[in-house]
């Protein structure tokens, strides 16, 4: 029997998928995937995401603006939003936070439209797709003040210290992973995953990017979910990939209220 897994995660607009997107979300369909999430960066990618959700049934949207293009926000975007989140498709806000990696936008510029993005998901009911590098502790900070545990949400790609995994479950928020999972060099990381409650486990492929082992250096895709649950699985010696495969599903479907 197929597995049926929820990638929760993905960039489905991607000009990457251009020539095989429905082939492509019919291998998803194929290899026992329930459901996607198609994440928007910013305007243009969330009501992409939105279109591709309304095209296919068991794709699902996320609309906000990352911390990279947050310089770029005008005018109109946040009713924009409003107007998109109206979609029954429309699951998450996000993905939103900090990214002091880059530095894209100015830090200062990037904490305030992160607390305004937070405020937005609260009045729109919507959890929260977090991303965040080299900046967790103005991440937490900032959650916290917020009150975004008011709605909830997801560290996306999870890839952050100890402290980070504690005290974003402190939060009542899930830890998802990636096919970072299944890299070589990961040890910390998985290290990291065996401590992580059942119950707040998710799984995504951050797609095009981050392809798992064994399809490195190929472009990434959802059908590839099921290499990190079965990494999951293997480093949680008392967990079956049933397990895995059965509570990351139910986790996502809570989260994300997916019916």
């Amino acid at each position: 029997m197929l597995s049926m897994l929820i990638d929760t995660h993905t960039h489905l607009d991607d000009n990457r998928f251009n020539e095989d997107r429905d082939a492509m979300l019919a291998r998803a369909l194929d290899t026992g995937i329930e459901a996607v999430i198609t994440i928007g960066c910013d305007l243009t990618t969330s009501q992409a995401a939105v279109r591709l959700a309304d095209q296919h049934p068991f794709v699902y949207a996320s609309i906000g603006v990352h911390p990279h293009e947050v310089r770029h926000i005008s005018d109109g975007w946040y009713d924009e939003f409003r107007r998109l989140a109206k979609s029954k498709n429309v699951v998450a806000y996000g993905e939103i936070g900090l990214d002091y990696h880059y530095n894209h936008s100015s830090p200062k510029e990037q904490r305030e439209r992160f607390r305004e993005q937070i405020q937005l998901a609260r009045e729109l009911a919507l959890p929260v797709i977090i991303h965040t590098r080299d900046a967790q502790e103005d991440t937490i900070k900032i959650l916290r003040e917020e009150q975004a545990s008011d709605v909830g949400g997801v560290f996306h790609c999870f890839s952050g210290d100890p402290w980070l995994a504690k005290d974003a479950l402190d939060l009542g928020f899930y830890l998802s992973f990636s096919g970072m999972l299944t890299f070589q060099n990961a040890t910390t990381l998985r290290e990291i995953a065996k401590t992580v409650p059942l119950d707040r486990l998710l799984i995504e492929t951050d797609c095009p990017y981050l392809t798992p082992v064994p399809y490195r250096g190929k472009r990434n895709e959802p059908a590839y979910v099921a290499q990190v649950a079965k990494h999951l699985a293997l480093i949680h010696p008392t967990l079956s990939l049933e397990d895995i495969e059965r509570k990351t599903t139910e986790n996502a479907k809570r989260l994300f209220k997916i019916v």
